[in-house]
């Protein structure tokens, strides 16, 4: 699940600082912009791992609700929930119907935050305009990034960008643990009304639940 979260928030991560390629920096400058006007967004997800050698291939779908700071991660197939309020992180887990609570401040990094959904753009990467193509029936901007260091350990990042609503489609990124993980966006929606109890784990819906706090 952290890899997943992690995959997020590099992919759709918030205030990059973006390198030499100016029609990548327009475009990813444009969506960037957009998707800052929007004070909550909800998307449905494909989620990807692949890895030849080992021969794993899992596809999983999801969602994720964001409002500010705070977001929700479901993903029913692997029984899996996270919720963070913006200071508080909950990962349940309906195998063994456990939930883990830490504090926002003590992940292993900030790439754990995918409350920036959708805006991959602004930290760290270099980008380079690739080509201007059709899928899945829509024109699309495909655009690689690049780490300017080891920090997000991973070599590269595809993406793609819908031309006509300036929005990620989906993004494919290649980690250094030779794993390829890749989101492809199933259904956008910005600005839904969504209040702030739904970003808080409720123990009392979860009947018998085992509570590990390690804050």
């Amino acid at each position: 699940m952290k890899r997943l979260l992690t995959v997020f928030a590099v992919l759709l991560a918030a205030n990059l600082v973006w390198a030499q390629n100016d029609k990548a920096k327009q475009i990813l400058d444009e969506v960037s912009a957009k998707t800052k006007t929007f004070k909550s967004m909800s998307a449905d997800f494909v989620f990807t791992m692949d890895n030849d050698e080992m021969e794993i291939h899992e596809k999983n779908e999801g969602t994720i609700h964001v409002k500010g700071q705070k977001y929700v991660v479901k993903l029913p197939k692997l029984g899996v929930e996270v919720y963070s309020d913006g200071e508080t992180i909950w990962n349940y887990m309906t195998d063994g119907n456990q939930v883990t609570i830490s504090n926002l401040e003590d992940a292993e990094s900030e790439l754990m935050d995918p409350s920036s959904i959708f805006s991959i753009y602004e930290r760290g990467f270099k980008s380079e305009f690739v080509a201007e193509t059709n899928e899945g029936g829509k024109t699309v901007y495909k655009i690689n990034l690049f780490p300017d260091s080891e920090e997000y350990q991973v070599t590269k990042i595809e993406v793609s960008i819908d031309k006509a609503t300036l929005l990620l489609s989906s993004a494919t990124l290649h980690a250094t643990d030779d794993n390829t993980y890749s989101i492809l966006v199933k259904k956008l929606e910005p600005n839904k009304d969504f209040s702030d109890s739904e970003f808080v784990f409720d123990k009392s819906k979860y009947g018998d639940v085992e509570v590990i706090d390690f804050r």
